[in-house]
């Protein structure tokens, strides 16, 4: 099982100096992959931007957009985007993408709410279409062309039957979450993703990725359980209290234990998603990291 690091976008303090420190820990450590997602009414850094600058301070690791709220995208512009991201880290990214769960985030941006799954299916065929050289709307194609051909790969980010079912048509395995790092939860995820994919006709086996919030170091109890109220809070004080409460993976041995479990329930790659931006967290992570591979 691979171990990727998401920029800590979400905590606060993160700056330029600590977004390197990031990606290097990412690039000299046993990590596999460095990350970042979007989501627009908070104070975090933009996902896109910030994928593109790992992909110029990283050589190795792969770059990827975890997730990528795609309804709310001009296909044109975003496969333009994603391709000179694609260009910029040599061929090295990969595209999570879903539809977001926060009505706010689409309310900010002007962007509807309503028939976002469809619209979801709809980009990601054109994105498809334009980084195979499919004309634009003025006969033109839109560069630069990936390095990768055809493009970047997709990954899903589904959650219920019906949604893994869509993905299954266009993704290469599925990029989820367990806000609690319950290892039973991804394992059901892993299950109904494999389950979508013989029923879509598939022969090829998915790739499974999921992650969760962690700290490490000094206060890491706090640090942890601070940072997820914070990032929940939206949903309703109360709903994030008790969720930010019952946060445990704040120590090594827990981290540790949950890597071995999910690599024992078939996880491909693990995202660590650190609740504090100090880099200094990355050396705890490449240790628990070197101990279960």
């Amino acid at each position: 099982m691979e171990v990727g690091l998401a920029i800590p976008q979400m905590a606060r303090g993160l700056n330029r100096d600590r977004v390197i420190g990031w990606c290097q820990a990412a690039e000299t450590g046993p990590f596999s992959s460095i990350s970042a997602g979007e989501r627009i009414t908070f104070r975090n850094l933009e996902g896109i931007t910030l994928c593109a600058a790992a992909a110029v301070a990283t050589e190795r690791v792969r770059v990827m957009t975890n997730v990528i709220v795609l309804p709310w995208h001009e296909p044109a512009l975003i496969a333009k985007e994603l391709a000179t991201i694609d260009v910029m880290s040599g061929g090295r990214l990969d595209v999570a993408v879903g539809v977001g769960g926060r009505w706010q985030d689409y309310a900010a941006l002007n962007s509807p709410f309503e028939n976002r799954h469809q619209r979801l299916d709809d980009a990601v065929a054109e994105l498809k279409r334009l980084w195979s050289g499919g004309a634009a709307a003025d006969g033109e194609s839109v560069g630069p062309e990936p390095v990768q051909v055809g493009g970047p790969r997709f990954y899903g980010s589904a959650m219920g039957p019906k949604s893994m079912a869509r993905v299954a048509k266009w993704a290469h395995g599925v990029s989820g979450f367990t806000l609690m790092a319950d290892v039973a939860e991804a394992k059901r995820q892993f299950s109904s993703t494999e389950s979508a994919w013989l029923a879509a006709g598939r022969n090829d086996k998915p790739r499974h990725i999921t992650g969760t919030f962690v700290s490490l170091g000094n206060n890491s109890r706090d640090v942890l359980r601070q940072f997820a109220y914070e990032y929940l809070e939206v949903f309703s004080p109360d709903f994030a209290r008790q969720l930010s409460d019952s946060m445990r993976i704040h120590e090594k041995s827990a981290l540790r234990d949950l890597l071995v479990e999910m690599k024992e329930v078939g996880c491909d790659e693990f995202i660590v998603v650190p609740a504090t931006s100090d880099p200094a967290m990355a050396d705890e992570v490449a240790e628990v990291v070197a101990e279960v591979s």
